[in-house]
Protein backbone atom coordinates (compact mmCIF):
# COMPACT_ATOMS: atom_id res chain seq x y z
CA UNK A 1 0.00 0.00 0.00
CA UNK A 2 1.18 3.41 -0.87
CA UNK A 3 1.90 6.07 1.64
CA UNK A 4 0.23 9.23 1.43
CA UNK A 5 1.94 12.43 1.26
CA UNK A 6 -0.25 14.03 4.04
CA UNK A 7 -2.25 12.67 6.99
CA UNK A 8 -5.70 11.32 5.97
CA UNK A 9 -9.16 10.88 7.87
CA UNK A 10 -10.13 6.95 8.65
CA UNK A 11 -11.92 5.46 5.82
CA UNK A 12 -15.38 5.52 7.47
CA UNK A 13 -15.08 9.44 7.26
CA UNK A 14 -13.69 9.64 3.52
CA UNK A 15 -16.74 7.86 2.83
CA UNK A 16 -19.10 9.71 4.02
CA UNK A 17 -21.68 11.88 2.74
CA UNK A 18 -21.43 15.14 3.97
CA UNK A 19 -24.80 16.42 5.17
CA UNK A 20 -24.46 19.89 4.67
CA UNK A 21 -27.71 21.66 3.84
CA UNK A 22 -27.27 24.61 1.62
CA UNK A 23 -29.03 28.07 2.85
CA UNK A 24 -28.36 30.16 0.06
CA UNK A 25 -27.56 33.20 -0.38
CA UNK A 26 -30.41 36.64 -1.97
CA UNK A 27 -29.13 37.60 -4.76
CA UNK A 28 -31.70 39.99 -4.97
CA UNK A 29 -34.39 41.71 -2.67
CA UNK A 30 -35.44 38.76 0.66
CA UNK A 31 -34.60 35.19 0.49
CA UNK A 32 -37.12 32.87 1.83
CA UNK A 33 -35.25 30.12 3.74
CA UNK A 34 -37.95 27.19 3.59
CA UNK A 35 -34.93 24.62 3.42
CA UNK A 36 -34.19 23.81 7.28
CA UNK A 37 -36.83 22.84 9.25
CA UNK A 38 -36.75 26.08 11.43
CA UNK A 39 -39.58 27.87 13.44
CA UNK A 40 -41.85 29.84 11.37
CA UNK A 41 -42.22 32.39 14.24
CA UNK A 42 -38.93 32.72 15.64
CA UNK A 43 -38.38 32.10 19.44
CA UNK A 44 -40.36 33.22 22.25
CA UNK A 45 -39.94 37.13 22.64
CA UNK A 46 -39.06 36.65 26.50
CA UNK A 47 -36.11 34.76 24.71
CA UNK A 48 -35.33 37.74 22.65
CA UNK A 49 -35.92 39.83 25.80
CA UNK A 50 -33.81 38.02 27.31
CA UNK A 51 -30.93 38.17 24.59
CA UNK A 52 -31.15 42.08 24.73
CA UNK A 53 -30.52 41.79 28.39
CA UNK A 54 -29.05 39.15 29.47
CA UNK A 55 -25.60 40.35 30.97
CA UNK A 56 -24.33 37.24 30.55
CA UNK A 57 -20.59 37.20 31.97
CA UNK A 58 -18.99 35.84 29.14
CA UNK A 59 -15.34 35.35 30.87
CA UNK A 60 -17.01 32.37 33.09
CA UNK A 61 -17.52 28.89 31.77
CA UNK A 62 -20.88 27.36 32.21
CA UNK A 63 -22.59 24.62 33.94
CA UNK A 64 -21.65 20.94 32.97
CA UNK A 65 -25.25 20.36 33.00
CA UNK A 66 -27.41 23.49 34.01
CA UNK A 67 -29.75 22.74 37.07
CA UNK A 68 -32.12 25.50 35.86
CA UNK A 69 -33.02 24.17 32.37
CA UNK A 70 -33.39 20.70 33.11
CA UNK A 71 -35.93 21.56 35.87
CA UNK A 72 -37.20 24.04 33.39
CA UNK A 73 -37.66 21.06 31.28
CA UNK A 74 -38.77 18.32 33.85
CA UNK A 75 -41.74 20.55 35.02
CA UNK A 76 -43.07 21.14 31.43
CA UNK A 77 -43.37 17.37 30.89
CA UNK A 78 -43.40 15.77 34.32
CA UNK A 79 -40.16 14.36 34.09
CA UNK A 80 -37.32 13.53 36.52
CA UNK A 81 -35.10 15.91 35.91
CA UNK A 82 -32.20 13.80 37.01
CA UNK A 83 -32.56 11.54 33.52
CA UNK A 84 -32.60 14.79 31.46
CA UNK A 85 -28.98 15.09 29.61
CA UNK A 86 -28.63 18.67 27.56
CA UNK A 87 -26.65 18.87 24.51
CA UNK A 88 -24.79 20.95 22.18
CA UNK A 89 -28.20 20.27 19.48
CA UNK A 90 -29.71 17.20 19.65
CA UNK A 91 -26.83 16.07 16.44
CA UNK A 92 -24.82 15.83 19.25
CA UNK A 93 -26.43 13.07 21.12
CA UNK A 94 -26.57 10.83 18.12
CA UNK A 95 -23.15 11.23 18.09
CA UNK A 96 -22.51 10.16 21.60
CA UNK A 97 -24.66 7.26 21.71
CA UNK A 98 -23.12 5.66 18.98
CA UNK A 99 -19.26 6.39 20.30
CA UNK A 100 -20.76 5.04 23.56
CA UNK A 101 -22.28 2.23 23.13
CA UNK A 102 -21.09 0.26 19.84
CA UNK A 103 -17.64 -1.84 19.07
CA UNK A 104 -16.46 -1.72 15.47
CA UNK A 105 -18.90 -3.89 13.43
CA UNK A 106 -21.58 -3.52 15.42
CA UNK A 107 -24.75 -2.62 13.69
CA UNK A 108 -27.66 -0.12 13.75
CA UNK A 109 -31.09 -0.20 12.49
CA UNK A 110 -32.48 2.98 10.90
CA UNK A 111 -35.38 3.30 8.61
CA UNK A 112 -34.86 3.60 5.06
CA UNK A 113 -35.74 7.84 4.81
CA UNK A 114 -34.27 8.26 8.32
CA UNK A 115 -32.76 11.91 9.45
CA UNK A 116 -29.02 11.16 7.70
CA UNK A 117 -26.75 12.40 10.97
CA UNK A 118 -27.44 8.70 11.90
CA UNK A 119 -25.99 6.48 9.22
CA UNK A 120 -22.97 9.11 9.36
CA UNK A 121 -22.81 9.29 13.30
CA UNK A 122 -22.66 5.23 13.17
CA UNK A 123 -20.18 5.01 10.65
CA UNK A 124 -17.37 7.51 12.60
CA UNK A 125 -18.11 5.49 15.37
CA UNK A 126 -17.53 2.21 13.53
CA UNK A 127 -20.76 0.67 13.58
CA UNK A 128 -22.43 -0.17 10.33
CA UNK A 129 -25.96 1.75 9.74
CA UNK A 130 -28.67 -1.29 8.32
CA UNK A 131 -31.58 0.24 6.44
CA UNK A 132 -34.38 -1.04 6.88
CA UNK A 133 -37.37 -0.38 4.07
CA UNK A 134 -39.83 2.06 4.69
CA UNK A 135 -43.73 1.28 3.58
CA UNK A 136 -44.08 3.86 0.82
CA UNK A 137 -42.69 6.88 3.13
CA UNK A 138 -43.56 5.52 6.25
CA UNK A 139 -41.58 3.56 8.97
CA UNK A 140 -42.24 -0.24 8.65
CA UNK A 141 -42.10 -1.95 12.25
CA UNK A 142 -42.19 -5.28 10.40
CA UNK A 143 -39.17 -4.48 8.52
CA UNK A 144 -37.34 -2.11 11.47
CA UNK A 145 -37.89 -5.78 13.46
CA UNK A 146 -36.83 -8.43 10.79
CA UNK A 147 -33.87 -6.68 10.19
CA UNK A 148 -32.38 -7.44 13.41
CA UNK A 149 -29.86 -9.52 13.77
CA UNK A 150 -26.76 -10.73 16.52
CA UNK A 151 -24.57 -7.75 15.53
CA UNK A 152 -27.69 -5.03 16.58
CA UNK A 153 -26.65 -2.80 19.00
CA UNK A 154 -29.37 0.04 18.33
CA UNK A 155 -32.23 0.61 16.76
CA UNK A 156 -33.51 4.51 15.58
CA UNK A 157 -36.68 5.68 15.10
CA UNK A 158 -37.13 9.06 13.88
CA UNK A 159 -41.08 9.88 14.48
CA UNK A 160 -42.12 11.48 13.13
CA UNK A 161 -40.03 11.41 10.78
CA UNK A 162 -37.49 14.14 8.46
CA UNK A 163 -37.83 14.51 5.64
CA UNK A 164 -40.72 12.59 4.77
CA UNK A 165 -43.25 14.26 7.57
CA UNK A 166 -45.04 11.01 8.43
CA UNK A 167 -45.23 9.26 11.93
CA UNK A 168 -46.51 5.95 13.38
CA UNK A 169 -48.92 5.44 15.92
CA UNK A 170 -47.27 4.70 19.55
CA UNK A 171 -49.20 1.50 19.64
CA UNK A 172 -46.14 0.46 16.99
CA UNK A 173 -43.75 2.14 18.97
CA UNK A 174 -44.42 -0.11 21.75
CA UNK A 175 -44.39 -2.97 19.30
CA UNK A 176 -41.25 -2.55 18.20
CA UNK A 177 -39.69 -2.05 21.67
CA UNK A 178 -41.90 -5.14 22.85
CA UNK A 179 -39.53 -7.17 19.92
CA UNK A 180 -36.25 -6.00 20.42
CA UNK A 181 -33.73 -7.64 22.98
CA UNK A 182 -33.31 -6.42 26.00
CA UNK A 183 -29.29 -5.33 25.48
CA UNK A 184 -30.24 -3.03 21.77
CA UNK A 185 -31.15 0.05 22.72
CA UNK A 186 -34.11 2.07 21.38
CA UNK A 187 -33.61 5.75 20.56
CA UNK A 188 -36.69 7.41 20.01
CA UNK A 189 -36.01 10.79 18.00
CA UNK A 190 -38.66 12.85 18.65
CA UNK A 191 -37.30 16.22 17.33
CA UNK A 192 -41.06 16.69 16.02
CA UNK A 193 -42.71 15.73 18.96
CA UNK A 194 -43.78 19.76 20.14
CA UNK A 195 -46.07 19.85 17.05
CA UNK A 196 -48.12 16.89 18.52
CA UNK A 197 -50.27 16.46 21.47
CA UNK A 198 -47.72 16.52 24.50
CA UNK A 199 -49.57 12.77 25.32
CA UNK A 200 -47.16 11.35 22.43
CA UNK A 201 -44.22 12.16 24.30
CA UNK A 202 -45.42 11.60 27.83
CA UNK A 203 -45.94 7.97 26.64
CA UNK A 204 -42.29 7.79 25.27
CA UNK A 205 -41.27 9.63 29.03
CA UNK A 206 -43.54 6.49 30.79
CA UNK A 207 -41.39 4.48 27.98
CA UNK A 208 -38.08 5.74 29.15
CA UNK A 209 -38.77 5.21 32.65
CA UNK A 210 -40.10 1.56 32.96
CA UNK A 211 -37.06 0.21 30.75
CA UNK A 212 -33.20 0.31 30.46
CA UNK A 213 -32.91 0.41 27.04
CA UNK A 214 -34.85 3.35 25.60
CA UNK A 215 -34.09 7.32 25.18
CA UNK A 216 -35.81 10.07 23.92
CA UNK A 217 -34.09 12.67 22.21
CA UNK A 218 -35.40 16.14 21.66
CA UNK A 219 -34.50 19.73 20.18
CA UNK A 220 -35.54 23.59 20.51
CA UNK A 221 -34.69 24.32 17.25
CA UNK A 222 -37.71 23.66 15.72
CA UNK A 223 -40.82 24.26 18.01
CA UNK A 224 -38.92 26.86 20.23
CA UNK A 225 -37.14 28.54 17.56
CA UNK A 226 -33.72 28.39 19.14
CA UNK A 227 -31.84 26.52 16.39
CA UNK A 228 -28.63 28.86 15.89
CA UNK A 229 -28.00 28.39 19.77
CA UNK A 230 -27.77 24.57 19.18
CA UNK A 231 -29.90 23.14 22.09
CA UNK A 232 -31.04 19.61 22.77
CA UNK A 233 -31.65 17.06 25.19
CA UNK A 234 -32.41 13.59 26.26
CA UNK A 235 -34.19 11.83 28.64
CA UNK A 236 -32.53 8.54 29.68
CA UNK A 237 -32.37 6.24 31.90
CA UNK A 238 -29.78 6.59 34.97
CA UNK A 239 -26.95 4.61 33.43
CA UNK A 240 -27.04 6.09 29.90
CA UNK A 241 -26.82 9.75 31.69
CA UNK A 242 -23.64 8.20 33.29
CA UNK A 243 -22.32 7.04 30.11
CA UNK A 244 -22.95 9.53 27.98
CA UNK A 245 -22.15 12.46 30.80
CA UNK A 246 -18.72 10.60 30.56
CA UNK A 247 -17.83 11.45 27.04
CA UNK A 248 -19.67 14.60 26.33
CA UNK A 249 -17.76 17.65 26.05
CA UNK A 250 -17.45 19.31 29.61
CA UNK A 251 -19.04 22.72 28.38
CA UNK A 252 -20.64 21.59 24.89
CA UNK A 253 -23.93 23.78 26.27
CA UNK A 254 -22.83 27.21 26.83
CA UNK A 255 -24.78 29.62 28.84
CA UNK A 256 -26.91 31.84 26.83
CA UNK A 257 -28.40 28.28 25.44
CA UNK A 258 -29.21 26.90 28.43
CA UNK A 259 -30.93 30.30 29.94
CA UNK A 260 -32.86 31.14 26.60
CA UNK A 261 -33.80 27.14 26.85
CA UNK A 262 -35.36 27.15 29.88
CA UNK A 263 -37.34 30.70 29.41
CA UNK A 264 -38.89 29.00 26.07
CA UNK A 265 -39.54 25.95 27.17
CA UNK A 266 -42.16 27.95 29.56
CA UNK A 267 -43.61 29.99 27.20
CA UNK A 268 -46.41 27.88 26.95
CA UNK A 269 -48.44 30.66 25.19
CA UNK A 270 -45.41 31.63 22.40
CA UNK A 271 -46.06 27.42 21.85
CA UNK A 272 -49.59 27.57 21.01
CA UNK A 273 -49.27 30.18 18.92
CA UNK A 274 -46.69 28.40 16.78
CA UNK A 275 -48.38 25.08 16.57
CA UNK A 276 -51.80 27.46 15.37
CA UNK A 277 -49.62 29.05 13.06
CA UNK A 278 -47.94 25.86 11.57
CA UNK A 279 -51.22 23.55 11.57
CA UNK A 280 -52.68 26.68 9.19
CA UNK A 281 -50.32 26.85 6.73
CA UNK A 282 -49.55 22.94 6.74
CA UNK A 283 -53.23 22.85 5.86
CA UNK A 284 -53.71 25.99 3.55
CA UNK A 285 -50.12 24.75 1.71
CA UNK A 286 -51.05 21.37 1.08
CA UNK A 287 -54.57 22.32 -0.18
CA UNK A 288 -53.16 24.53 -2.19
CA UNK A 289 -50.37 22.28 -3.97
CA UNK A 290 -52.59 19.56 -4.46
CA UNK A 291 -55.09 22.05 -6.41
CA UNK A 292 -51.85 23.14 -8.35
CA UNK A 293 -51.46 19.62 -9.25
CA UNK A 294 -48.52 18.57 -7.25
CA UNK A 295 -48.72 15.69 -4.93
CA UNK A 296 -47.46 15.92 -0.93
CA UNK A 297 -47.17 13.56 1.53
CA UNK A 298 -49.16 14.20 4.72
CA UNK A 299 -47.79 15.52 7.50
CA UNK A 300 -47.51 16.34 11.37
CA UNK A 301 -44.69 18.17 11.17
CA UNK A 302 -43.43 21.61 10.07
CA UNK A 303 -42.55 20.62 6.70
CA UNK A 304 -44.25 19.02 3.88
CA UNK A 305 -42.63 16.62 1.14
CA UNK A 306 -43.84 17.72 -2.49
CA UNK A 307 -43.46 15.28 -5.41
CA UNK A 308 -42.56 16.02 -8.82
CA UNK A 309 -43.39 14.64 -11.96
CA UNK A 310 -41.15 15.67 -14.52
CA UNK A 311 -44.27 14.28 -17.21
CA UNK A 312 -46.88 16.23 -15.86
CA UNK A 313 -45.17 19.17 -15.08
CA UNK A 314 -41.28 19.97 -13.69
CA UNK A 315 -38.52 17.96 -12.87
CA UNK A 316 -37.77 18.63 -8.33
CA UNK A 317 -34.48 20.32 -10.22
CA UNK A 318 -36.23 22.51 -12.18
CA UNK A 319 -38.59 23.42 -9.23
CA UNK A 320 -35.73 24.11 -7.21
CA UNK A 321 -34.11 26.18 -9.39
CA UNK A 322 -37.36 28.46 -10.41
CA UNK A 323 -37.63 29.44 -7.17
CA UNK A 324 -34.45 29.86 -6.00
CA UNK A 325 -34.41 32.37 -8.70
CA UNK A 326 -37.44 33.95 -6.73
CA UNK A 327 -35.28 34.14 -3.77
CA UNK A 328 -37.39 30.86 -2.32
CA UNK A 329 -35.56 27.95 -0.73
CA UNK A 330 -36.02 24.41 -0.60
CA UNK A 331 -34.57 21.59 0.64
CA UNK A 332 -33.44 18.93 -2.44
CA UNK A 333 -33.80 15.77 -1.45
CA UNK A 334 -31.05 14.21 -3.67
CA UNK A 335 -29.20 12.72 -0.89
CA UNK A 336 -32.30 10.70 0.81
CA UNK A 337 -32.78 9.09 -2.81
CA UNK A 338 -35.93 10.88 -2.94
CA UNK A 339 -34.97 13.05 -6.48
CA UNK A 340 -38.01 13.84 -7.38
CA UNK A 341 -39.01 15.61 -4.00
CA UNK A 342 -38.54 18.81 -2.37
CA UNK A 343 -38.90 19.33 1.11
CA UNK A 344 -40.29 22.83 1.99
CA UNK A 345 -41.04 23.91 6.18
CA UNK A 346 -43.24 26.82 6.84
CA UNK A 347 -42.52 30.31 7.14
CA UNK A 348 -44.37 33.47 8.21
CA UNK A 349 -47.69 34.78 6.84
CA UNK A 350 -46.08 37.09 4.15
CA UNK A 351 -43.64 35.04 3.25
CA UNK A 352 -45.87 31.79 2.41
CA UNK A 353 -48.41 34.13 0.72
CA UNK A 354 -45.20 35.12 -1.35
CA UNK A 355 -44.16 31.00 -2.11
CA UNK A 356 -47.97 30.94 -3.27
CA UNK A 357 -47.46 32.99 -5.87
CA UNK A 358 -44.22 31.41 -6.99
CA UNK A 359 -45.84 28.18 -7.02
CA UNK A 360 -48.74 29.58 -9.52
CA UNK A 361 -45.97 31.14 -11.37
CA UNK A 362 -44.14 27.75 -11.41
CA UNK A 363 -47.09 25.60 -12.66
CA UNK A 364 -47.58 28.33 -15.58
CA UNK A 365 -44.22 28.52 -16.43
CA UNK A 366 -44.72 23.89 -16.71
CA UNK A 367 -48.47 23.43 -17.70
CA UNK A 368 -49.90 20.39 -16.06
CA UNK A 369 -49.87 17.70 -18.65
Amino acid sequence: MSQSLRPEPKQAVQDLLTYRPSFGTADNGRLIRLSANEGALGASPKVASFLDNSGTELHRYPEIQDPALHQAIARRYSLNAEQILSSNGSDELIALLALAYLEPGDEVIHSQYAFLVIPQAVRIAGGVPVAAADDGLTVSVDNLLAAVGPRTKMVFLVNPNNPTGTMIPFEEVERLHAGLPPHVMLVLDWAYAEYLDDGFSDKAARMVEAHDNVVMTRTFSKLHGLASLRLGWAYCPDHVVTALGSIRGPFSVNDVAAKAGAIAIEDTDFQALSISHNEKWIKLMTEFLNQQGFDVTPSVTNFILIRFDPETGPSASDAAAFMAERGVLLRTMHPYGLDSYLRMSMGTDDEMEVVKDCFAALRLRYPAQ
